[in-house]
């Protein structure tokens, strides 16, 4: 984005409409990004990993003008209508939906959704993201917490185990949002080093499930519930009812850091 459209940010409100514009995942940078995160590209073989777009819905919303310095991504939709080809031409546009005064900041709740040739949804990726207020850090509270998916780690079953890099997440990230890179910027967002992404942590969730499933259709909701931090070890859980995937999250330190409910999945 130019230095010119970077003077014209402004402020999400309600009713905002994205532009409607073309474009596609190239298999290069899936693979690049994918791999930064120590996970086998080959998984997904030539299809979009749907966790991929959750970073490119909060790219859509920079590239609409508004700024995603220093805000924090809480809860995240994602529902894959259909598995997407790599390369394929999909249209993407999105609005705000909401935005809500809590006592940290502000909540932006947006819908960013993308078509393929045939102007049927491929994908929607819809994101409820914090905007801190910089004169209230220390404070608690950023709305209504959303009821926990996980009730007992204890009874989760362990699939994969990952750690995190300062160099991996930082190559990972890309240059709008310094909390996920510069640990002054994270620190004046109240927090002790930089923090992954919240796309950047799902795709360890995605690619348990296509190592398991494969799915044509996938709904999740995912809850961001604790910071993980860019040198932090996480282990991926599964609550697996009848061969059936009822939860997956990542866990840290034995709590809970993001959750997600599987709503639907169908191989």
């Amino acid at each position: 984005m130019s230095e010119s459209a970077e003077a014209n940010w402004i402020e999400p409100y309600q009713g905002y409409q994205y532009q409607q514009r073309r474009m596609t995942v190239e298999a290069e940078e899936q693979t690049r990004l994918i791999a930064l995160c120590g996970i086998d590209p080959a998984i997904f073989g030539d299809r979009m990993d749907p966790a991929g777009f959750i970073s490119l819905a909060i790219q859509e919303g920079v590239r609409n003008h508004i700024h995603a310095n220093g805000t924090v991504n809480m809860v995240q939709s994602l529902v894959q209508h259909r598995q997407m080809t790599l390369g394929e031409a999909l249209t993407v546009s999105g609005q705000i939906l909401k935005v809500t005064e809590v006592p940290r900041g502000r909540v932006a709740t947006s819908e960013t959704f993308y078509c393929g040739v045939d102007g049927k949804r491929a994908l929607t990726s819809g994101r409820n993201s914090l905007r801190p207020d910089a004169s209230k850090v220390g404070t608690r509270g950023a709305g209504e917490k959303p009821v926990t998916v996980i009730d007992d780690v204890s009874r989760l079953k362990e699939v994969a185990r990952f750690t995190l890099t300062p160099e991996g997440v930082k190559a990972y990230t890309g240059p709008h949002n310094p909390i996920h890179f510069d640990p002054e910027a994270a620190k004046r967002g109240g927090f002790r080093a930089p923090i992954i992404g919240g796309g950047q942590g799902v795709r360890f969730l995605t690619a348990e499930i296509w190592r398991r499933f494969n799915p044509r259709e996938l709904n999740m909701d995912i809850y961001f519930r604790r910071p993980i931090f860019w040198d932090d070890s996480v282990t991926v859980m599964v609550d697996e009812q009848d061969g059936q995937w009822r939860a997956i999250g990542l866990i840290k330190d034995g709590k809970v850091a993001t959750e997600a409910r599987i709503n639907s999945l169908a191989s």
